[in-house]
């Protein structure tokens, strides 16, 4: 497949003082995002028949071909005509970049100059039923944590912890000896079809190990949001992306797995706010879950957001609650959330909370709250008290997200000691909670590293 991907441009969204719920568009669907039934009627337009738009359709989406003349079963003049629709070009890869631990950041450029990134996050792993090592142990790399190599809760585990099973996943120190222990019925095989997390899954032959990869994708060209932690929401909203450009990442990111490696989590997490790019973001989330396209199943496709209500009901109403939420809330009382994520004073939590118990969560499913923790703003015993009162009776589970510094910022992250104090905090109040590892950090792939260069911050970043 191709590094480049085309489709119609799209006009950039108006520069606004405060960010708006949502952001309409009124862009022509590229050929990317279009769905078999309009394959159809542009088959016929084109001079082929209605069944070469399925054909079609799932060349691109399930095949990831988007050179007309590849796709052998359709008729040569067709395939002629097609050449003229821009399947290519859509996006180019400018640079790839890998870091020590195989996580890829793709920089993508896109029609009008501006770049988006893209990450591909393999799942960390030390084989089924290894042993946990000590912190002084010498058998896992310099810098990397024993716990978090197994119960890695970057990307990765945002959408592939099973929370359609009844087990229980607790992360701290029960030894008492600071080395933290996983608790979780899964790594003895009970209750689950998929792999342990301690161990990669298998081909089909049942011989080859596969490493399943999640790939975060961006929405929107920098982010109108402007919480302060985060390189995108520093740098402002450019523009937001057509469908296209999102499936895009994906095909393009599909392409360049490695061997042994296969696409099995699709996470909303990159740049942009995805729910601010409502529709664009609903249009891709259908081609990632179509049976005859990617093909992935709901529950392994997260959107995460910094909380627009009424959009947290449309998506809940529009997939029935199968897609998977994050929030990215990152304060427990009002005050120190609106400091942080602006978002906070249009809809305060009160607002926010009522949002995630109306949302139509499947039983046996959890919401994800990602709570960055920047030193000396949010990361006391006493915030994590708050927040442990704040998520009662709601089906969550944590992911504790120490700051990546970034350059526009001097804020930092939680030193480890107050890292582990928050986390025994919730724990013991009875939540799931993980340590996000970082991942990528040596290619600025880590979350609220994927940054507009050059871009100049746009928001205060040091709010007291």
């Amino acid at each position: 497949m191709s590094n480049s991907l085309s489709g119609n441009p799209p006009s950039p969204d108006s520069n606004e003082s405060s960010p708006p719920a949502r952001v309409k568009s009124n862009r022509v669907v590229g050929p990317l995002a279009r769905f078999a039934e309009e394959w159809a009627h542009e088959a016929t337009r084109l001079g082929g028949r209605t069944f070469h738009g399925k054909q079609i359709f799932k060349w691109i989406q399930a095949r990831g071909v988007v050179d007309p003349q590849a796709m052998t079963d359709l008729p040569v003049a067709l395939r002629e005509r097609l050449a003229s629709e821009g399947l290519a070009g859509v996006v180019t890869v400018l640079r790839e970049r890998r870091a020590m631990d195989a996580t890829r950041k793709l920089l993508v450029g896109l029609h009008d100059g501006t770049s988006v990134e893209t990450v591909l996050i393999p799942r960390l792993s030390l084989g089924a039923g290894a042993a946990v090592p000590s912190a002084g142990s010498t058998g896992l790399a310099e810098g990397i944590d024993p716990i978090d190599t197994l119960d890695d809760s970057d990307a990765a585990y945002v959408v592939d912890d099973d929370d359609d099973d009844d087990d229980t996943e607790n992360v701290r120190d029960i030894d008492g000896d600071g080395t933290r222990n996983a608790v979780d019925s899964r790594r003895a095989g009970h209750g689950s079809n998929d792999p342990p997390l301690g161990g990669d899954a298998t081909d089909s032959s049942g011989h080859c190990p596969v490493v399943p990869v999640t790939q975060c994708i961006s929405t929107q060209v920098g982010c109108a949001m402007g919480c302060v932690f985060c390189a995108s929401g520093v740098a402002g909203l450019k523009r937001s992306m057509g469908a296209d450009e999102v499936i895009a990442q994906v095909l393009v990111g599909r392409s360049r797995l490695e061997a042994h490696e296969r696409l099995r989590n699709v996470v909303f997490m990159g740049m942009g706010e995805p729910l601010h790019n409502y529709d664009a973001t609903v249009r891709a989330l259908r081609l990632l879950t179509h049976p005859e396209g990617i093909g992935l199943s709901s529950r392994k496709v997260t959107v995460s957001t910094s909380g627009l209500v009424p959009e947290i009901a449309r998506l809940g109403s529009d997939f029935d609650g199968q897609i998977g939420l994050a929030i990215s809330l990152h304060a427990a009382d009002d005050e120190t959330r609106s400091r942080l994520m602006p978002i906070n004073k249009k809809y305060p939590l009160a607002m926010l909370m009522q949002a995630l118990r109306d949302y139509p969560l499947p039983k046996r499913r959890r919401i994800t709250i990602e709570y960055t923790l920047v030193a000396g703003r949010n990361d006391g015993v006493e915030e994590a008290k708050k927040l442990a009162r704040l998520l009662r009776g709601l089906p969550v589970k944590v992911n504790l997200i120490p700051m990546n510094p970034i350059e526009a910022s001097t804020l930092g992250p939680t030193a480890p000691s107050g890292v582990d104090a928050f986390q025994r905090v919730l724990v013991d109040a009875g939540y799931s909670c993980f340590v996000r590892r970082r991942r990528g950090d040596d290619v600025s792939a880590a979350c609220g590293q994927l940054a507009l260069l050059g871009a100049k911050p746009k928001v205060r970043v040091n709010r007291s």
